[in-house]
């Protein structure tokens, strides 16, 4: 080897270091596809022109009417989706929001009702106009058959579909008698004392409101605690939010400054309430329910022991001293005759 290439292997290497320290190597992870992007869309009430301000479609019709209504998609993605129309059976969750039966499950009532077509294609930022049809069956009966209807996206990761849907209820009545009832179940009521002896206690209480009539409503009354057969009572506001035909839901109140004087006497009283529609010529009925408890007032009781035995210790201390005194004087006494008579 000559003496140049001897000094140029050495700047090679430094060279060939520099290069590798300026652009390390790329992990393989950059290589990977890139995510799609979101898909991000509404759909609500429309006319023929677009969205009509509506929040849900509500419509009371006859046995065997037909009427179109009409929803809007909006697309707010950068490129075209197409979503499946689907329409079902509406119901409430345990928290008392309006959900629709999932796709696997079969619809029985209002969702039958309603015919859209199944897929729709709408482009980057566009809106789309969908009629669809409410057919009532002739034999529907009287009162609500809550439904909803959305736009669904399915996607797929590995071997797991995930579907995504926004939508919108469709609260249909059919006409007739309207009757808006409830049924109070499980009435409970459970007394704890307050360890302050200067304040009484607390009744829980809880129960299932059960929706018996034929259409959406909400309830309202009085939770009542009587005790000392009637001679005390306090009360509280009763409220039981929305539910629809067939549901139910837990309530749980509370009814404080009870005494918890022997039996208590628990009375829940609800009057319903129509929601939505016309309510003119509805049958109201008011339900109540009724339970007995026993409760003992434990700090008053410990109180009342704790000042029993002050006074009978304070009723004793003062019949000694009494004693002692009545002792002392008589004492005196002798003492005074006894040196009487030792003077001539």
């Amino acid at each position: 080897m000559t003496r140049t290439s001897s000094r140029a292997l050495p700047r090679l290497l430094a060279a060939l270091a520099a290069l590798l320290v300026a652009a390390p190597i790329a992990p393989t992870a950059a290589a990977a596809e890139p995510t799609k992007p979101s898909v991000t869309w509404s759909v609500q009430p429309a006319d023929q022109n677009g969205p009509d301000g509506r929040r849900w479609i509500e419509r009371t019709l006859d046995p065997g009417q037909v009427v179109t209504e009409h929803l809007a998609v909006r697309n707010f993605s950068d490129s075209a989706v197409v979503f499946s129309l689907k329409a079902a059976d509406g119901y409430l969750t345990d928290k008392g929001r309006f959900n629709m039966l999932p796709s696997n499950e079969k619809s029985v009532d209002g969702g039958t009702w309603i015919t859209v077509q199944e897929k729709i294609s709408v482009g980057a930022k566009e809106t789309k106009v969908v009629p669809f049809t409410i057919t009532v069956p002739a034999d529907a009966s009287p009162g609500d058959h809550p439904a909803g209807i959305a736009a669904t996206v399915t996607s797929s990761g590995g071997t797991v579909a995930v579907e995504s849907r926004v939508g919108f209820r469709v609260m249909l009545r059919a006409s007739g008698t309207i009757t808006a009832s409830m049924a109070i179940d499980n009435l409970t009521a459970t007394y704890k004392p307050s360890w302050n002896p200067f304040a009484g206690g607390t009744v829980r209480i809880g129960y299932t409101a059960t929706n018996t009539g034929n259409v959406a409503v909400t309830g309202g009354g009085r939770v009542g605690v009587a005790e000392l057969f009637g001679l005390l009572e306090r009360d509280t506001p009763a409220q039981v939010e929305e539910l629809l035909r067939g549901g139910d839901r837990p309530v749980e109140t509370r009814v404080n400054g009870v005494w918890g004087l022997g039996p208590v006497r628990t009375t829940v009283e609800v009057t319903p309430a129509v929601l939505g529609g016309d309510a003119t010529g509805a049958e109201i009925r008011t339900t109540s329910a009724t339970v007995t408890t026993w409760a003992l007032p434990w700090a008053q009781l410990a109180l009342a022991l704790i000042l029993g035995v002050l006074v009978f210790a304070a009723r004793t201390v003062a019949r000694r001293r009494k004693q002692r005194l009545a002792q002392l004087l008589d004492q005196a006494r002798e003492e005074g005759r006894t040196q009487a008579h030792k003077t001539p």
